[in-house]
């Protein structure tokens, strides 16, 4: 039996983590200039967080910004709870929530380790958890991991490992879901100027960005317009796959 088409754009309920800042922050802006309804994440009030609702409620509609951990049980469920309240269901699940981690493995510590597997993977699990039952028949999970997931790292096994294991939960998810014409699927971007400044040192950014076959490192833009690729209807035969956004390094 087939399942439903999804919504068109202007219809769709987006709930996206990480939302405030860098990659999650313009995928948010994509979807509501598209017209999508829009809930995002985020851990901490502050600028960023007041900054992007006003840059949302600009593009039209009534933004929902949701303050959880979702690294935790509870954060989840909160998001899962307001979602219910104000949208009564998820056409399309960005998990980007996510943290970097930098140290040999000799050194690497266990707290270092769940640290970054907990905002990494487990996150992902959580809020898709809490949220699959409100997932409409041909909804879109997108899940941001990372290139270096299928390279590995050196100073980075356990951000290599954590972004990984997206893959794997990609791959059985879609599995699950593809009954219900819910597609699953990840975004892997490469090294990415996610904030002003905010990218690898000048000398590691001239030498990574003449790797790519592009000669620049990503823009977290970039990396938005394939979440909202993957999201759409042009991708309704692809699931379970990793798209990587890496410039052709």
């Amino acid at each position: 039996m087939n399942a439903p088409p999804a919504p068109g754009p202007a219809a769709r309920r987006v709930v996206v983590t990480g939302g405030t800042r860098g990659i999650g922050r313009a995928v948010a802006l994509a979807f509501a200039r598209s017209g999508a309804r829009i809930a995002v994440v985020h851990r901490t009030d502050g600028e960023p967080a007041r900054k992007l609702s006003a840059e949302l409620s600009a593009a039209g509609g009534s933004p929902v910004l949701v303050r959880a951990d979702v690294t935790s049980v509870d954060g989840a469920r909160l998001v899962a709870d307001t979602v219910r309240d104000r949208f009564g269901g998820v056409d399309v699940l960005v998990n980007n929530v996510g943290v970097d981690g930098h140290a040999a493995f000799e050194n690497l510590a266990e707290t270092e380790w769940h640290r970054v597997m907990d905002h990494n993977a487990t996150s992902a699990y959580l809020v898709t958890h809490a949220l699959v039952g409100l997932l409409a028949d041909g909804a879109s999970v997108v899940n941001v991991g990372a290139s270096v997931a299928l390279r590995g790292r050196p100073f980075g096994v356990h951000y290599s490992a954590s972004k990984a294991a997206l893959v794997g939960f990609t791959r059985a998810l879609a599995k699950e879901l593809g009954g219900r014409g819910i597609r699953v699927n990840t975004v892997a971007p490469g090294a990415t100027e996610t904030e002003p400044g905010a990218g690898p040192p000048p000398a590691v950014a001239r030498r990574i960005a003449g790797l790519t076959a592009l000669g620049r490192l990503g823009r977290p833009e970039d990396v938005a317009g394939a979440v909202l690729y993957l999201a759409g209807d042009s991708a309704a035969y692809v699931t379970g796959v990793t798209l990587e956004v890496d410039g052709g390094i």
